[in-house]
């Protein structure tokens, strides 16, 4: 009898998909067919793989109207915001068109009697093994640069949309894409280790949990295969006393409670100056007073369901200490719907909180956010520094200067200012501490993809 892997709604809790996981010959079967495929792929021009990519693009997009509604029942986001169809177009044409720039040898200066350069060559296979939260955005920031630089991939996605993954195999066959150049397969945790460790796979990109990562790591020893992985996230932000307090408000509410607050560079802790606190807290309850959980099927609904009951209850066991320690909460309703078990969970914002509380200091991945008053910049910092995690970090201020001065000593991959929550591909997307290694998009996105290659050509 066959394994299979089932979706569960978290809209109603029943099976919306149910698949087989491929087997062992399955998976012999597609490295066999990547290597193949990635040699021919490999022998076409730059510009005949940026055309055939823009093809798979252009697939997927079409498709949005179908992807909506399946990402609802996969993972509970409200129709109301028309999928991923737009971050998916802006980072996957940049990366192609960036192509032409960052994959150019590079040229040295001229010496006596020799040329000399550098070229960029495709690693080889790929494995991309893309999560939940943000199923299109997250694979694309891979899947594309990946193909584009001459790579073969093979998709493993998250158990919980693993439609996402049969979307991307059919723009890939629409587009035209050579037979096994890219693969989605349905594999278990074990056999996706295997794969790991068998020494057939040159890049793997993981975007995930912290002990993933270390079972991915752990899996890949040995094996010399590079690793780009995204893991937890605890992203704070700094309003400073200067700052416009209407639109950070605006942004931070969004930042929190967008996606159910299930963003890897989701709002999770929020420190204000003491000068602008109480009216920063009044003006933000009363802003996300307004983001209203239900069914994602409803167009007034702007928090639908968590992905998983269990997720929703590790939030709510985070608020619940929190309170218990003294911290206040202060939307303080309860939708009907929002009981244990289940993955519906209101929206809270909790002031008198500190970091002996876990709301503060583990990740929540909800939607819940510590609002917590601080004296001036240094303690800010101390605070947005005093954590394991380093995705991203925002500074809400008037004073650019001091923000990328401040920037300069917060331990993150990336520094906002007056922004939160948004990915530039022009820009590397990174982490430090136990938020990963590596980085995808931007000219670095190329580079970890590709193999350097040095040219030292005498004349005699």
């Amino acid at each position: 009898m066959t394994d299979t892997v089932k979706i569960i709604s978290p809209v109603d809790g029943s099976v919306y998909a149910e698949r087989p996981l491929a087997s062992g010959v399955d998976i012999e079967t597609a490295v066999i067919r990547a290597q193949m495929a990635r040699r021919a792929w490999g022998e076409t021009t730059l510009a005949e793989r940026q055309k055939i990519v823009s093809h798979l693009v252009d697939a997927l997009l079409l498709m949005n109207d179908e992807i909506v509604p399946e990402l609802a029942w996969q993972m509970g986001r409200p129709v109301r915001y028309g999928g991923e169809k737009g971050g998916v177009e802006e980072r996957a044409r940049y990366m192609i068109g960036l192509a032409d720039s960052a994959l150019a040898p590079i040229a040295l200066p001229q010496k006596d009697n020799f040329t000399r350069y550098i070229t960029r060559e495709a690693l080889g296979i790929v494995l991309v093994i893309a999560p939940w939260n943000y199923p299109f955005l997250t694979a694309v920031n891979s899947i594309v640069p990946a193909l584009v630089a001459g790579n073969a991939v093979i998709l493993k996605h998250a158990s919980q949309t693993l439609l996402a993954g049969e979307r991307f195999a059919l723009a890939a066959e629409q587009a035209g894409l050579p037979a096994g150049l890219f693969q989605n397969l349905v594999m278990g945790h074990a056999d996706t280790e295997t794969l790991i460790g068998s020494g057939q796979i040159d890049h793997i990109n993981f975007t995930g949990s912290v002990e993933g990562g270390r079972r991915i790591e752990k899996a890949a020893a040995g094996t010399f295969a590079t690793l780009g992985l995204e893991l937890g996230g605890k992203d704070p932000a700094y309003v400073r006393a200067d700052a416009k307090i209407e639109h950070a408000v605006e942004s931070l509410v969004d930042g929190s409670f967008f996606n159910s607050g299930q963003s890897c560079c989701g709002i999770e802790r929020i420190y204000v100056h003491g000068d602008v606190y109480d009216r920063f807290v009044d003006e933000f309850v009363e802003a996300a007073s307004g983001w209203t959980l239900g069914n994602p099927f409803d167009a007034d609904t702007m928090v639908g369901p968590m992905a998983r009951g269990s997720f929703a209850d590790h939030v709510r066991q985070q608020t619940e200490e929190a309170e218990r320690g003294g911290a206040v909460a202060r939307l303080n309703t309860r939708h009907k719907l929002d009981v244990p078990g289940s993955p519906y969970l209101t929206p809270e914002v909790l002031t008198g909180v500190n970091h002996q509380m876990s709301v503060m200091r583990e990740e929540s991945f909800g939607p819940v956010v510590g609002i917590m008053k601080v004296a001036d910049d240094a303690e800010a910092i101390a605070l947005m520094n005093d954590s394991p995690y380093g995705l991203t970090a925002s500074i809400w201020t008037n004073d650019l200067d001091a923000a990328a001065q401040l920037g300069s000593r917060i331990e993150t991959g990336t520094v906002f200012a007056n922004r939160c929550d948004y990915l530039d591909p022009g820009l590397v997307w990174t982490g430090v501490k136990d938020t990963g290694k590596g980085g995808s998009l931007s000219e670095i996105g190329y580079a970890n993809l590709t193999q350097p290659k040095s040219y030292h050509l005498k004349r005699v």
